[in-house]
């Protein structure tokens, strides 16, 4: 059949693995409820987890293929991956000891023999099989409580199986929607790939529906990496555009050009109680050069923890109020915005310029408000509260946003709207989280950057050790007490992942926030323990961090509440307990709260159990450097942490891999041969449509 309302051309063989259709106009656009299979119930689960459209169905593309080609004998049977062939019976379902867990066992036979199996919380598969009929059985056969056994195995049912291949697509699991009902609505929509047009000027022609079609019915492992390969190239090609618009885009816009003040700016720096950097003073010169030009500057500033990305924004902010302009700088947390306001005011005061704090715990902000509108104040920072309809500027010129990735499009837009009419600010954005090259290319495309790739003089690595909990007494307590009773008497951050004792969801090895106080205080009765987490209360929390800012506090107990932005020199170790649950970024983030004085600085990644330390923990192990890190991040875990989970939604890139940079290449050399032609852009209607998603993501001005 074909997909609702549609025909099977008459005189076309059934057997044919592509049917034709007709009167049906494959708007890929359409609902997801025109599909052939798909009731009102099912559209409603599919939407949920962001399947609106048919386009969206034909791309919820398989997670992983299961090759059934050769089964073994079960008497032949090896501890291992195995697949077996064979019928199933004997199935019960008991509750374990363990809360919350059910197991589902039963025995497999084929004519060589028998085994058991076992699965764990899918108590369905009691109901799944047919005991006359045969399946195929695939997963790991081990030692489990005494008997060997096979575990959790996926499986299919033999008839199911093309038996040319043995190949069968896997999807992930949406809500009640399994890998099987996927597999049964996609062969019910098998027809209409056929009518599947091209979307890229650069593909061969039918290489599109081709590619899609091999994804889901596979013939043969080299077909699935083909289809991949290019579907892959196609995903790349949208992003790369949908960049690359926004910087024509961005190209038109009209914005206050600042001279370069260089005597005034010469004399501001060598006032500073330090030396730049040549990387600050490089980042420097490409933003003024931006600045003077009368189209808006559109640049990301990145730096590793520690860089001294906030001294380049203070000379872009000085550059700007020096030709009368105001500078906004959006921070996430009130605690930053605080620490920026404190260090800014202090080094550009004396050079004639008004800083002022807006957060939410500020007061008299309906005065502050009209010293922003009259343009008394030439820089105001802070946090949310910036964005509200009645903050409003008289010139405002640069917006400055730290910590990026942590506002959604509309947030930042809705401070870029506030410049003067018809104008658009100069944009800096920072980040404190490499941003490797691939992602420079796609996901920043629309963007320059500038890289603050050293540190500054007299910081000193930061020593790194993995050590299991049953370790600390004898290596972490006594390194604890040297440095809280150091001459200069040095702090202590300890993170813990959850904030009180049985969180939902939280397994029973993870120690709260204050019950680690509670024990720390007993070990150390002597030290001042405090804590700190993100569900106190704002006044609270700037509070606990003024404290711990003038040495009040020798050891910080926190949830990753301090991850961004806080400075306190004189913290030297950082302790992150069950450090496993963390992502590589945001581990290195951690890490880097301490390191930022002149003293030697020690982190300690605590692990669990017995088991091996990850690939992530070892390479935080061996290495500072944030941009190898990051490289290193984006190949394991893809580029959701180090982009961040946007409000307006999350890169959710079906296929492509950002870290193939050979296919990124060619990707943006056909972005930038298309460009050439701008009819192109009516001509390929589809591909507009369908790169408005990464537009959102990918703009920041």
């Amino acid at each position: 059949m074909c997909p609702k309302g549609g025909r099977v051309t008459a005189g076309e063989p059934a057997e044919r693995s592509v049917l034709l259709c007709y009167n049906w106009g494959m708007d890929l656009f359409s609902g997801v409820e025109n599909l052939n299979g798909v009731g009102p119930k099912t559209a409603e689960v599919l939407k949920k987890y962001g399947i609106r459209t048919v386009r969206d169905f034909l791309y919820n593309l398989p997670r992983d293929y299961e090759n059934f080609e050769a089964p073994t004998s079960i008497s032949e049977i090896r501890p291992g991956k195995v697949v077996v062939r064979g019928k199933i019976d004997s199935l019960t379902t008991r509750r374990a000891r363990r809360r919350n867990l059910s197991v589902t066992e039963g025995v497999i036979r084929d004519k060589t023999g028998a085994i058991k199996v076992v699965w764990f919380n899918q108590s369905y598969r009691v109901r799944q099989f047919n005991p006359d009929k045969e399946y195929y059985f695939t997963g790991n056969f081990e030692l489990k409580n005494g008997r060997y056994s096979l575990i959790s195995p996926s499986c299919a049912e033999v008839s199911e199986i093309n038996p040319m291949t043995g190949l069968t697509p896997i999807y992930v699991a949406h809500g009640k929607l399994k890998s099987s009902d996927f597999k049964r609505l996609m062969g019910k929509s098998r027809e209409m790939f056929a009518q599947i047009p091209d979307m890229l000027p650069t593909a061969q022609k039918g290489e599109r529906k081709e590619s899609l079609f091999r994804a889901h019915f596979p013939d043969s492992l080299r077909s699935i990496k083909e289809a991949r390969d290019y579907l892959a190239y196609e995903e790349l090609f949208e992003l790369i555009l949908a960049a690359r618009l926004n910087r024509l885009e961005n190209e038109k816009l009209k914005a206050i050009a600042v001279p370069f003040e260089v005597g005034k700016i010469r004399k501001f720096v060598a006032s500073l109680p330090f030396k730049l950097t040549n990387a600050q003073r490089r980042a420097a010169w490409e933003i003024f050069q931006d600045l003077e030009k009368p189209v808006p500057m559109n640049r990301l500033l990145q730096g590793d923890v520690g860089s001294g990305k906030t001294m380049v924004a203070a000379l872009s902010a000085l550059e700007v109020t020096l030709a009368g302009g105001q500078v906004a700088i959006l921070a996430p947390t009130a605690i930053l915005a605080t620490q920026h306001f404190d260090s800014l005011s202090r080094i550009l005061e004396p050079f004639g310029v008004k800083v002022a704090l807006l957060t939410g715990a500020t007061k008299q902000k309906v005065e502050l408000k009209k010293q922003i509108k009259s343009g008394e104040v030439d820089l105001v920072i802070g946090t949310h509260a910036l964005l509200t309809d009645d903050t409003e500027f008289k010139n405002l010129t640069l917006v400055i946003i730290d910590e990026q990735h942590r506002f959604g499009v509309e947030q930042r837009q809705k401070l870029m709207l506030k410049s003067p009419a018809g104008l658009a600010p100069h944009l800096l954005a920072m980040t404190a989280t490499p941003i490797p090259r691939s992602l420079q290319l796609t996901v920043f495309g629309d963007l320059d950057v500038s890289i603050l790739n050293e540190m500054p003089r007299g910081r000193k690595p930061i020593t790194t050790t993995i050590l299991k909990e049953v370790e600390t007494r004898e290596k972490l307590y006594p390194k604890i007490t040297e440095v809280v009773e150091a001459p200069h008497r040095q702090q202590v951050y300890w993170i813990c992942k959850a904030i009180e004792d049985g969180n939902s969801g939280m397994v029973s090895e993870v120690t709260s926030v204050k019950a680690r106080a509670r024990k720390l205080s007993t070990l150390f009765p002597k030290f001042r323990i405090e804590i700190l987490h993100g569900k106190m209360k704002p006044a609270e929390k700037d509070a606990v961090m003024e404290r711990f800012s003038q040495g009040r506090i020798d050891i910080l107990v926190s949830t990753t509440v301090v991850e961004v932005g806080v400075d306190v020199p004189n913290a030297t170790l950082m302790v992150i307990e069950n450090a496993e649950a963390y992502g590589l970024a945001q581990l290195h983030q951690l890490r880097g709260r301490v390191g930022r004085g002149e003293a030697a600085s020690f982190c300690f990644l605590l692990t669990s159990g017995d088991f091996q330390p990850s690939r992530r923990l070892r390479e935080l192990e061996k290495s500072t450097d944030g941009f190898y890190l990051a490289e290193v991040d984006l190949k394991m875990r893809g580029p959701g942490e180090i982009y961040g989970a946007l409000q307006h939604g999350a890169l959710d890139l079906r296929i492509a891999s950002l870290s193939d940079t050979r296919l990124i290449a060619r990707a943006q050399a056909d972005v930038l041969k298309f460009l050439q032609n701008p009819e192109n852009m009516l001509k390929y209607d589809e591909l507009m449509r369908g790169i408005t998603k990464y537009q959102q993501i990918t703009t920041l001005n």
